[in-house]
């Protein structure tokens, strides 16, 4: 829960003027952050806090996702795509070197691409890069991608941080001497306390790069990330958790507030292996004790869309499925009769640091508790979730997560994916769309998905949250809407 600032702490806050607003040109900036990252290397790991310090500012893309969430060249000045939406041919611009000094070329992109779909891999995006037919470089400027399916969101996907370009030397230990092509280098890690990264000078156009350092300081705990604000400690906080905050700072004109849309969905993640959530009816009886309102209003003070299903609304073949499992704490307690299930039933809630699941944790456990299912909670830092929950043993009953990639309905044919789900019938459904290069049928075909994912009560679907981002009133190119996580410093400046 957000604690409360003192009468005479706000005073102070609010005397105590903003670094922006000192005399002179800044070229500097300091932002907040809510998560650090467990490390540097985005091709490596799931954390999303991994993207927010190094997508398009160390490492770079062959494409680059813009607010809108259109896509355009980066590393690749061009593509073409095949009629059947299966082989892309994209030409790389010409004279980019690494931050080493080791020139960027087809190889390069090719060594990417095979590292992320190699058996080794931990790349969260390994089956899209294992989905790959071929990968071949005819030449040092072109790079041809084959794919086994239709994909007409490729050139979206390899805007993401999972396909973020290496250099093959280096890419041992990105993790914590990352080399990229991007406009800055790493400059120092306190770990626990921030990250600093500089301009770097030659890259290939830095004289359009207006900020010469940038400090990212990590602050979790909400209330932290508000008084930082006031203070001027940071100048800006992307995604920050000041919602019961937020008239004071709209009315404060030193301020600029972003409220922004999203392709996050946030879930009950529920471990579909383990007994007795293995049992469709006990799922559904999870389902039915949620009270999708409540846990928008709890969990993040009412910045929320209700979803019922594992896609979001604005995506191409959405359909409302929130009326497929509808809030019924009465038929909640039926489903568990006809399961079998003795209550109370206890389950594991194991909860990671953001507020959204730490203060949505505390209303789901309520809700649960109405229909005799006592779950315990377990809080966890961020590494502790990565390895008991998504990537080591799935040892977890219940969890709360968002899932921030827009296109992820691949990941639930994953038969190793925490959540557990392995459904032949989706599988052969998700099959299908990826064979159907035509938008209309394509449509058709995802609303079948949700549908089905809504059915099987592969989860608790709970909203698409919407991001906050506050900022000094001077600071600009700071984005509003968030269709990926990432900060885009080369385009931040003072006014």
């Amino acid at each position: 829960m957000f604690k409360k600032l003192s009468v005479l702490a706000l005073a102070a806050a609010f005397a105590a003027p903003l670094p922006s607003l000192a005399q002179g040109k800044k070229d500097s900036v300091v932002i907040g952050m809510g998560l650090e990252p467990p490390g540097l290397d985005p091709t490596t790991a799931a954390a999303a806090a991994i993207a927010e310090v190094t997508l398009y500012n160390v490492y770079e893309t062959l494409t680059k996702i813009n607010e809108d969430g259109s896509v355009s060249p980066l590393l690749a000045e061009g593509w073409q795509a095949s009629p059947d939406l299966k082989t892309y041919t994209f030409k790389l611009r010409k004279g980019i070197k690494f931050q080493n000094g080791e020139p960027f070329d087809s190889a390069a992109v090719k060594f990417s691409f095979d590292r992320a779909a190699a058996p080794t891999s931990t790349n969260k995006d390994k089956s899209l890069f294992k989905s790959f037919a071929s990968v071949t470089a005819p030449d040092a400027d072109t790079i041809v991608v084959a794919l086994t399916y239709s994909e007409p969101n490729l050139p979206f996907l390899l805007g993401q941080a999972p396909a973020s370009i290496v250099e093959p030397k280096s890419a041992p230990t990105d993790a914590t001497q990352p080399v990229g092509t991007g406009p800055y280098t790493l400059g120092n890690w306190a770990k626990g306390s921030s990250i600093t990264l500089n301009k770097w000078p030659d890259y290939r156009n830095a004289a359009a790069i207006k900020l010469g350092k940038v400090t990212i300081r990590f602050i979790s705990d909400p209330s932290a990330q508000v008084a930082a604000l006031l203070s001027g400690d940071v100048d800006a906080f992307p995604r920050v958790a000041a919602a019961r905050s937020l008239a004071q700072f709209k009315s404060d004109p030193r301020f600029t507030v972003l409220v922004g849309g999203s392709k996050a969905k946030t879930i009950v993640a529920i471990n579909n292996k383990k007994k007795p959530l293995d049992d469709v009816r006990v799922r559904r009886a999870i389902l039915a004790a949620i009270d999708r309102k409540a846990m928008i209003d709890g969990a993040v003070d009412g910045f929320g869309t209700p979803i019922g299903s594992f896609y979001t609304p604005g995506s191409l073949g959405h359909v409302d499925t929130t009326g497929i499992n509808p809030y019924d704490p009465e038929k909640a307690k039926k489903l568990l009769v006809e399961a079998g299930v003795a209550t109370p039933l206890e389950l594991s809630l194991k909860l990671p640091p953001p507020a959204y699941a730490r203060q949505g944790g505390e209303v789901l456990a309520a809700q649960l508790a109405k229909v005799g299912i006592l779950a315990k909670i377990e809080n966890v830092e961020w590494a502790q979730w990565l390895s008991q929950v998504f990537t080591g043993a799935h040892n977890y009953d219940l969890t709360i997560v968002s899932h921030v990639e827009p296109f992820d309905l691949v990941k639930l044919t994953e038969s190793d994916y925490y959540l557990g789900y392995n459904s032949p019938a989706f599988n052969e459904l998700y099959k299908s769309i990826m064979a159907t290069p035509g938008e209309g049928d394509r449509a058709r075909l995802l609303g079948d998905a949700q549908r089905m994912l809504a059915t099987d009560a592969m989860a608790g679907f709970l909203f698409q949250p919407q991001w906050i981002t506050i900022t000094s009133k001077r600071l600009k190119g700071v984005w509003k809407e968030v269709p990926q996580f990432e900060n885009d410093f080369s385009a931040w400046s003072w006014e």
